[in-house]
């Protein structure tokens, strides 16, 4: 059995296999450059170089799971053909009226973003559903062609639908896509607002119909390359694309339904970060994915991840169940610069192409990456396990320019340029933490992602995070989180108020369960899956209220033909979260979901490893950490045995990545050959 992860990043693609045969397994990683804008070429490099490596068997039984940020990067440019929208009459404006907010409460000159869909192919049906399902307007099939030639006509290559009220009654939509291909063939695209997700709102349900239509084509393209690619080197391997819940669906699903993987790639990460904390019994955990670009965290709080359901995607709202996932400041090729006086590190940022100075493509300005070289954290000769060489002399040109402005040497400028970027990212987690109700002395840091292991740190010593975990192959973390992804799939319906008794809401969750079901078998075959698990959740508020919270539905809440353990369920959550709750005030039922999680076979627990409290250093060098330049000395992590101790300031090496082990703190090796440093 052959299982390998892929993901896709702006600089490099991060490819991890393993493989299990009679009881042995094995794992191996390695990365390519990334190979923008063709990112499949960077898929068959990767997996090409993997397949070289191990070799492969033409009766193994080889199973391939997939990050990709093809459609997230579809929606950030703006990169899709035309599409329409069909909406019921009177809300044509609807895409331009979207909410009233403000990004920033302060700026009144703040401008809306500029819809996916010009308003003249946005089209008005005469049709009208009320808000119980029951039709006051009935739908008039002959518009509904009509309509579709004009938007084909106007230069459209697909179609979404968005009626009023159609998460209660999608017989409109359905009938309005079926004519719609009648017209136009059956290879036209129509996505349909509630086959997407069934929710009330009537434009965030639009938005998530057109970001559907508008990525469908470039997904569809990519994902027949890759199939492609596939059946010609790996005949029998099955495809899976992982989504922005966490889990991952069989590539003909995300053909239809590509908006599941918009924000999929960091949610992969935090996916592997949750088998750690499974491994580990519990706990809170939060995630540290820094990357070329970026830097992401997410809160795992007892084994489960942070469900939000709601996220942003290029400004527009993305109002499904996803991974939650904060953005909180600059990756390895984000550049530094001196705005005034000010020192400011991105948001711009030197992308895969040039990169940072140090790498060697042409790269001028400073980064983040060039930092870390210039104050000792890299050894410019053994980067990527000595298969890259870092260019020092261009690190030092880039950082001339700031040097000299203030008045600074090069090793001096590259250390305040990583103290803003940990200061930034500060002001981030803070409030991140509190908005859930979590200490920083309480979590553990899960850092990952090519930069994570350096700076990961560095934000634990400024933050007074006791406790960092670094996995056995971080810089390709995400990539293993498709080793251990669960097919997983959210479906969800819309239940308004308290009037419903408590054996009817039960017998809602069970159509839902039973849908779930179906869905996880058209997946894969009943035989290949190890578990099943069902999670139910209720989306409640109290009355007046302009939000609402998730509470998990317990097996006895609904016991007894009451609601009334729903109800403390709810208390409690609004409890913990805002630390005041107010059981006297009315509560509202908006929404019921289910969650089916199924799990495939994936790389189990493996524990042993001689334990040895020496730690042998292969040698040391000065690194310019915390004002002062320090020796540091330097370990090789694959000889690391359980239980060796390292003090720090030290630096311990590994093919894929290095990591900073600051002052105060000591790192240790567990049994699962994960790195732990604790904080005296």
């Amino acid at each position: 059995m052959l299982r390998i992860g892929i993901d896709i990043g702006g600089t490099f693609t991060d490819v991890i296999a393993w493989r299990s045969n009679d009881g042995n397994s094995r794992t191996m990683s390695l990365k390519v450059p990334s190979t923008p804008p063709n990112y499949a070429d960077g898929f068959r490099n990767g997996v090409d170089q993997m397949l070289d490596s191990i070799g492969f068997h033409d009766d193994e039984e080889i199973t391939v799971v997939h990050g990709t940020t093809v459609s997230t990067n579809t929606v950030i440019e703006r990169s899709a053909p035309p599409i329409a929208l069909l909406t019921t009459a009177g809300f044509r404006d609807i895409l331009n009226l979207q909410r009233l907010r403000l990004k920033q409460p302060t700026d009144f000159f703040n401008q809306r973003t500029v819809p996916l869909v010009p308003r003249n192919l946005v089209f008005e049906i005469e049709e009208r559903l009320m808000s119980d399902g029951t039709a006051r307007r009935p739908l008039d099939l002959e518009e509904v062609r009509a309509v579709a030639r004009k938007a084909r006509d106007g230069g459209a290559t697909g179609i979404a639908i968005a009626f009023y009220h159609s998460y209660r009654n999608p017989s409109h939509e359905l009938a309005a896509r079926e004519a719609a291909r009648e017209e136009l063939g059956g290879d036209f695209e129509v996505s349909i607002s509630s086959e997407i997700w069934p929710q009330i709102g009537e434009y965030e349900r639009a938005i998530v119909a057109v970001l559907n239509a508008f990525v469908k084509p470039k997904m569809q393209t990519y994902i027949a390359d890759i199939e492609h690619y596939l059946s010609k080197r790996l005949p029998k391997a099955r495809l899976f694309i992982t989504r922005s819940n966490g889990g991952a669906m069989a590539a003909s699903e995300a053909r239809q339904f590509p908006v599941q993987t918009l924000l999929s790639g960091p949610a992969s990460g935090v996916s592997a970060a949750l088998s750690v904390s499974e491994r580990l019994n519990g706990g809170q955990y939060l995630t540290f994915d820094m990357g070329g670009t970026s830097t992401d965290v997410s809160l795992i709080r007892d084994s489960r991840a942070t469900i939000s359901s709601s996220a942003e995607v290029g400004d527009f709202p993305l109002s499904m169940p996803v991974t939650e996932i904060e953005a909180i400041g600059a990756g390895g090729g984000s550049i530094v610069s001196l705005d005034g006086r000010v020192l400011r590190v991105g948001p711009r940022s030197a992308g895969a192409r040039p990169g940072p100075a140090c790498f060697g493509h042409g790269g001028t300005e400073p980064t983040v990456s060039d930092a870390y070289l210039l104050c000792g954290y890299l050894d410019p000769d053994y980067f990527l396990g000595g298969k890259m060489k870092l260019d020092v002399a261009a690190a030092e040109g880039a950082f001339s320019g700031l040097s000299a402005a203030m008045g600074q040497d090069g090793v001096r400028c590259a250390e305040a340029a990583l103290t803003v970027a940990t200061s930034n990212m500060v002001a981030r987690v803070l409030p991140y933490l509190a908005r859930h109700g979590a200490d920083p002395e309480d979590v553990t840091l899960v850092v990952y992602g090519g930069a994570g292991s350096l700076h990961g740190p560095l934000l634990a010593a400024e933050m007074g995070i006791r406790r960092v975990l670094i996995p056995p192959t971080p810089s390709v973390f995400c990539a293993s989180g498709g080793l251990v992804a669960k097919l997983i799939h959210d479906l969800a319906m819309t239940v308004q108020g308290l009037d419903i008794d408590a054996n009817t809401l039960a017998a809602r969750f069970g159509e839902l369960e039973a849908e779930a079901r179906r869905w996880l078998l058209q997946q894969i075959e009943a035989h290949q899956l190890v578990s099943v698990d069902i999670d139910r959740y209720a989306e409640m508020r109290y009355r007046g209220q302009s939000f609402q919270l998730q509470v998990t539905v317990g097996a006895d809440d609904l016991s007894g033909g009451s609601l009334k353990g729903l109800v403390d369920a709810f208390h409690d959550e609004h409890q913990r979260l805002y630390t005041h709750s107010d059981r006297e005030a009315e509560v509202e039922l908006l929404q019921i979901r289910v969650r089916i999680s199924g799990s495939l076979a994936a790389p189990g627990i493996e524990q042993g490893g001689r334990a040895d409290q020496a730690a042998v250093a292969k040698g040391s060098r000065p690194i310019q950490i915390g004002g002062q330049s320090l020796e540091a000395a330097v370990y090789d992590r694959s000889v690391l045995t359980e239980e060796a101790t390292v003090a720090g300031p030290a630096i311990i090496e590994q093919v894929d990545t290095t990591i900073l082990i600051p002052p105060k703190f000591t790192a240790s090796v567990n049994g699962f050959g994960d790195l732990i440093l604790i904080r005296e």
